[in-house]
């Protein structure tokens, strides 16, 4: 299966938990993302490669590319190449045996099953066995990272995973349309009450205390309420190794992909 070309289309945290395994395991992952990514969780996303030309998480490392020729020695350089592609033009050229729709848009943003003979789809949006093969559950609790092949992901409830007690608490988000100006960063500790940043002068305060997990990249364009960062109570958390929840998504997607190849 080493030959095997798998597109994963998305490189935020989770499509980068994904990308690892996949990479890890001799696979040759391309990955697309739009012009302009707006991760949260930057320094676990592989989409940063878009603004620094590369960039590593853990073990993987992925390179900006731009036609098939790059694509090919970034392979060679047993490195991830990564695509500025929205709308999958790569497959005028290139014919992947899997795709897997890693964008966690809640909402399916043209992918189906005339794309490739195996498709693979993570989160709501999506049904199984119509619009893609497999789908994968990537709501936190007792099903998460289960296959799916019939039907759908558990709905979008708007509500973020609760951790430590804490749900939309632990959520920032824009208060307006503008340009936001951080004034922390990854991996610092803020107390509740605290400016962690500003859209057009309007204050985005901390509700509780912890380390900022996770801050959309400064200077960057909002929209009103788009997350724009994550605190996480857990003081003891990594901010640059993949999550458990990425983890085990990313082991799933493997597993569908076997199992579809096979």
């Amino acid at each position: 299966m080493k030959e095997k070309i798998i597109l994963v289309r998305g490189a935020g945290d989770i499509a980068t938990g994904v990308i690892q395994k996949l990479h890890r395991c001799g696979f040759k992952v391309v990955a697309t993302e739009i012009e302009r990514p707006m991760a949260v969780r930057r320094t676990v996303s592989l989409s940063e490669a878009i603004y620094e030309g590369n960039y590593k998480v853990e073990d993987v490392e992925a390179i900006l590319v731009s036609d098939i020729e790059e694509i090919n020695i970034a392979w060679n350089l047993k490195k991830v190449p990564i695509f500025i592609d929205p709308n999958l033009e790569i497959l005028n050229f290139l014919k992947p045996d899997v795709i897997v729709d890693a964008i966690i848009a809640k909402k399916n943003l043209g992918i189906n099953k005339n794309l490739c003979k195996n498709t693979i789809a993570l989160g709501p949006g999506f049904i199984a066995g119509e619009d893609v093969d497999i789908v994968i559950e990537t709501n936190r609790g007792h099903d998460l990272a289960r296959l799916i092949f019939e039907g759908s992901a558990s709905p979008n409830t708007g509500i973020p995973g609760e951790t430590c007690g804490f749900s939309t608490e632990r959520v920032l988000y824009a208060p307006c349309d503008g340009v936001i100006e951080n004034y922390f960063d990854i991996c610092d500790f803020v107390k509740k009450n605290e400016v962690i940043s500003e859209v057009n002068g309007i204050e985005v305060k901390a509700e509780i205390e912890g380390v900022l997990r996770g801050l959309i990249r400064n200077k960057s364009k909002v929209k009103k309420g788009m997350k724009i960062g994550d605190i996480e109570p857990r003081t003891e958390i990594n901010c640059y190794t993949i999550s458990d929840k990425a983890r085990a998504i990313g082991g799933s997607v493997l597993e569908a992909v076997i199992i579809l190849l096979n």
